[in-house]
């Protein structure tokens, strides 16, 4: 027996809060009677209508994709770009776990799993994320400096775990660095770089906790394995 609200976010229909305001709406029946009463527990065996759509629960997938520039990560676009789901051939309901900006590249994570997404999205747990970011201009020790002691933008605070300059071509005035957060605010690091005068020019994620690109090429992916997914949990109570 588990809690209706999880039943719902387990068939992939929505995710666990959104099951929660279909409740309270009067918009479930348990064998055929309204339940507006959030922690009522059900079993296999119960049907569960879900504003007149009939649930059942589905297997759950995990997945790390290579997300290529110029993809949405989202389920849909309304002006009709690539998204991330585009890539998989899945009857299951997937979602991106967070999201890359449309010209970022790099490490994301797909699933059906809302309860799995949640934990992996939430700030208290702290999941650090790898990007190498390339950089119009060459960075000077103070600028990392102060990125380091973190930034007060639009009265918003940003910080980082690392940071450090890969490489420099003096050439062609740009240079290479890498730099590791664990927060998911919007823009982030395009932002914590222009404060200090500089354009980010190419971003890529490198690694979501230990999820790596190793093995993926542009627009690939492959299912996380199962010691891969329980990792990902004991990331989070760490």
């Amino acid at each position: 027996m588990i809690r209706l609200q999880k039943a719902i976010a387990d068939s992939g229909f929505c995710s666990r809060r959104k099951a929660e305001e279909y409740i309270k709406n009067n918009k479930v029946l348990v064998n055929g009677v309204i339940t507006s009463t959030l922690g009522v527990k059900v079993s296999n065996k119960d049907e569960i209508i879900v504003d007149g759509n009939a649930i059942s629960k589905q297997d759950k997938e995990y997945y790390a994709l290579y997300k290529p520039r110029g993809v949405i990560s989202s389920t849909k676009d309304d002006k009709g770009r690539k998204t991330v789901i585009d890539f998989f051939d899945s009857n299951k309901r997937l979602y991106p776990v967070g999201r890359l900006d449309y010209d970022t590249s790099g490490i994301i994570l797909i699933t059906n799993d809302g309860e799995f997404a949640n934990l992996m999205m939430h700030p208290k747990n702290k999941i650090q994320k790898t990007y190498i970011a390339k950089l119009k201009g060459i960075i000077d020790g103070y600028s990392i400096k102060k990125i380091k002691q973190g930034l007060i933008i639009d009265k918003t605070k940003y910080t980082v775990d690392k940071i450090k300059l890969k490489s420099l071509d003096k050439k062609s005035n740009t240079c290479i660095v890498e730099i590791v957060i664990h927060e998911g605010k919007n823009h982030e690091i395009k932002k914590i770089f222009e404060e200090v005068g500089y354009k980010v020019i190419k971003l890529k994620r490198e690694s979501y906790a230990f999820i790596t690109l190793n093995g993926l090429t542009s627009g690939k992916y492959r299912k996380l394995t199962s010691k891969e997914i329980k990792q990902l949990y004991n990331y989070t109570n760490k």
